[in-house]
């Protein structure tokens, strides 16, 4: 069914039908598979939405097909599990949304984040919350509007501009993240499948052991930049790229001569994920596997 329509009126319609009345006279049980069959009328849902069983509530609040109006009062429900419902019904009116985005329980407003009727006008209530996770869910939206990310790449928060730098599609908000002052941010930029190979070789030059590291874990380099990072002063970065999906069989056979043997090791003894990895590949540029290399692609030579 399509979306409900949040219309004036009150909250409630009082039913008179037979149906109705079976509602109240009924038991729990009873009234419960009234509110789950898919063929009991909408005037009844609201005489059940006002149920004194909290389970009856929550099935009320999970129908798709349920009036606008008759969720209008579950938004406010004294029982988080019913609110919840109608926070991730995806058929939820933006009305109803706009309530649930405000509510104190902070589970139902992280739901609301995640229902797909979150429109603009309920991210814009996102961007200015005061809740940090729900501004950090915001970030994480493909679809978040220009001015909203604009917006998030000055939040107060660096764990809210991490996560807009780890999940943006817009190069505006990369490159702006760049230069961020906080490590944690670039190292957010540094996952991003979407940075450019220029971008990558700056942040494979990053005064933060954690970013380099995170970067040579998340994406594919150029072959300069790999050469360089084969020498990075922190074993941390080159223990990365020992046991990175990403680094190409050459740079692993070098690092299995390192000076460390921690590292050493590891490339020694990398093998292929098995294909779980949360590794993001990107394009990587600036180096062709020879015709007469050995071995396979991401493998060292035994």
């Amino acid at each position: 069914m399509g979306k409900q329509q949040d219309v004036g009126g009150s909250d409630r319609h009082t039913g008179s039908s037979a149906t109705a009345q079976r509602a109240t006279e009924t038991s729990s049980d009873a009234r419960l598979a009234l509110a789950q069959d898919p063929a009991t009328p909408q005037m009844t849902l609201f005489d059940l939405a006002s149920d004194p069983s909290a389970a009856v509530r929550k099935a009320v609040a999970a129908r798709t097909d349920a009036p606008a109006q008759a969720l209008r009062p579950l938004t406010r429900d004294h029982d988080r599990q019913v609110r919840e419902a109608v926070a991730r019904n995806p058929s939820t009116s933006v009305g109803n949304l706009l309530r649930l985005v405000k509510d104190a329980d902070r589970w139902i407003r992280w739901a609301v984040a995640g229902n797909p009727g979150c429109d603009e006008s309920v991210r814009r209530v996102m961007s200015e919350a005061p809740d940090k996770e729900l501004r950090g869910l915001l970030a994480e939206r493909r679809d978040l509007e220009p001015d909203l990310a604009a917006r998030l790449i000055d939040d107060v928060s660096p764990e809210v501009r991490e996560r807009l730098a780890t999940h943006t599609h817009d190069p505006d908000v990369i490159t702006a993240l760049m230069a961020d002052r906080t490590a944690r941010v670039r190292k957010g930029v540094a996952r991003n499948p979407r940075t450019t190979a220029e971008q990558r070789s700056a942040l494979a030059q990053d005064p933060v052991v954690d970013v380099r590291a995170a970067l040579v874990r998340t994406v594919e380099l150029a072959e300069a930049d790999l050469e360089r990072l084969v020498d990075d002063r922190s074993v941390q970065v080159r223990l990365a790229m020992a046991t990175s999906d990403l680094v190409p069989p050459h740079i692993r056979q070098a690092l299995g001569r390192d000076s460390d043997e921690t590292v050493a090791d590891a490339a020694r003894d990398y093998r292929p994920a098995s294909g779980n990895s949360p590794v993001v590949r990107a394009p990587r540029v600036g180096h062709r596997r020879s015709a007469t290399s050995q071995g396979r692609p991401g493998r060292a030579a035994r």
